[in-house]
């Protein structure tokens, strides 16, 4: 028995551990996948979340089963999958939001650079001015803008440090508005968006997808696009640029990731399924019909890229004193 523990003793544990890790691999997954958007239905993450979660259902031949699990800025959601079992079984959907909560909540409970790793970044899409077509006067963005030096306006957004809040600070920047611009965070865009549809809030910086269909049903009118380029689904509206606003060109993405434990053989597995997922033809095609563009990225320049996004926010955050209402 000694002889035996001290050959076990001289053994690397990566390689006592390599059969089960390759058995849990090739097996996976075993049962239902948890898919957690920390947003309500309806909101860009949920859109591509479902659109790549049904895709991987397919390729797994198991259930991916998207959980919306809203509140506490996005942290709730995420510090549940930052939690979870190290198995791939629960993956987690995350916005530009979370890399600005890690400055702006830093006492959260979960260490959103330590606990979690990025799988794919799968797409990006601009954000837009809108306003109430029935009830707001403002026909362009500069009317919106005057309005704001004049008037108290409450903008909507989907919660503290979400790109809708930063655009809407940005707004309030170069409108010089300061108390006239009242913030109301909400749960999620589309509830947020929800309300300025039904004349509840003045104006918002919103995701396109998320107010894609009040645009197009004649609710909103949108102002410009803070893209640097036009966008197809409304390509009559013009770019802040076009609009006279530079500095509000802003982009907003959405990423999947897991816990940061997750073997690196099951990890490259769900990357691999992952990216045939989001570049399945018909998946891109919904994905595009949503306002986004398909980025696709590997983990490597997704992880890259997360990390370069948590520190430029970092910055903003500081420079600008923002804190978490």
């Amino acid at each position: 028995m000694v002889q035996r523990r001290t050959i076990l003793a001289g053994i690397p544990a990566a390689a006592l551990f390599a059969p089960a890790v390759a058995r849990a691999q090739a097996g996976f997954p075993d049962r239902t996948v948890r898919y957690i958007v920390p947003f309500p239905p309806g909101g860009l993450t949920d859109i591509m979340a479902r659109l790549v979660g049904q895709k991987l259902s397919e390729i797994w031949g198991k259930p991916v089963v998207i959980e919306n699990r809203a509140g506490g800025n996005a942290l709730i959601g995420a510090d549940a999958v930052a939690k979870s079992a190290p198995d791939g079984h629960t993956l987690l959907a995350i916005t530009m939001t979370h890399t600005v909560n890690a400055t702006l909540f830093p006492h959260a409970p979960f260490d959103f650079r330590r606990d979690l790793t990025t799988v794919s970044v799968l797409g990006s899409l601009p954000l837009v001015v809108v306003v109430n077509a029935e009830k707001s006067p403002a026909r362009s963005l500069a009317d919106l803008i005057a309005l704001a030096r004049t008037q108290r306006l409450n903008a909507g957004s989907s919660g503290n440090g979400s790109p809708p809040h930063l655009g809407l600070e940005l707004v309030r920047g170069v409108a010089q508005a300061g108390d006239n611009i009242t913030h109301v965070p909400y749960r999620g865009g589309a509830p947020s968006v929800t309300d300025l549809a039904a004349g509840n809030l003045d104006f918002m910086v919103s995701n396109l997808p998320e107010c894609i269909a009040q645009i197009q049903g004649g609710r909103l009118r949108p102002l410009a696009i803070t893209s640097a380029t036009r966008h197809p689904l409304v390509p009559d509206v013009p770019t802040v640029k076009e609009a006279g606003q530079p500095a509000l060109e802003m982009t907003n993405w959405t990423a999947m990731m897991l816990p940061a434990a997750v073997p690196a053989p099951l990890l490259g597995k769900i990357e691999t399924d992952t990216l045939a997922a989001i570049r399945d033809p018909e998946v891109s095609r919904k994905a595009r019909e949503g306002g986004f563009t398909v980025e696709a990225w590997d983990r490597a320049r997704s992880v890259a890229y997360v990390a370069e996004e948590t520190a430029r926010w970092a910055r903003l955050i500081q420079d600008a004193g923002l804190r978490a209402d």
